[in-house]
């Protein structure tokens, strides 16, 4: 957890800057720590306009959808 949420934090800065709209955050099934601290994050990223879990086919509870403002 604490080596992923800087990169996810890089991510989503770099998808804001090529004004992407929606990304999928892969995390894993595991124990859900990751999903859970990642979840966690989010809910105070204020660029952040919703996130939810992936369809099935693009990965389920394993990935996580965002949808940036």
């Amino acid at each position: 957890v604490d080596e992923a949420l800087p990169k996810v934090l890089s991510f989503l800065d770099d998808a804001r800057m090529h004004n992407l709209s929606e990304v999928r955050v892969i995390h894993g099934m595991g124990s859900g720590k990751l999903r859970n601290a990642i979840h966690d994050m989010l809910k105070t990223q204020k660029y952040v306009k919703s996130y939810t879990y992936a369809p099935s086919s693009l990965g389920g509870s394993g990935a996580t959808i965002v949808k940036l403002k």
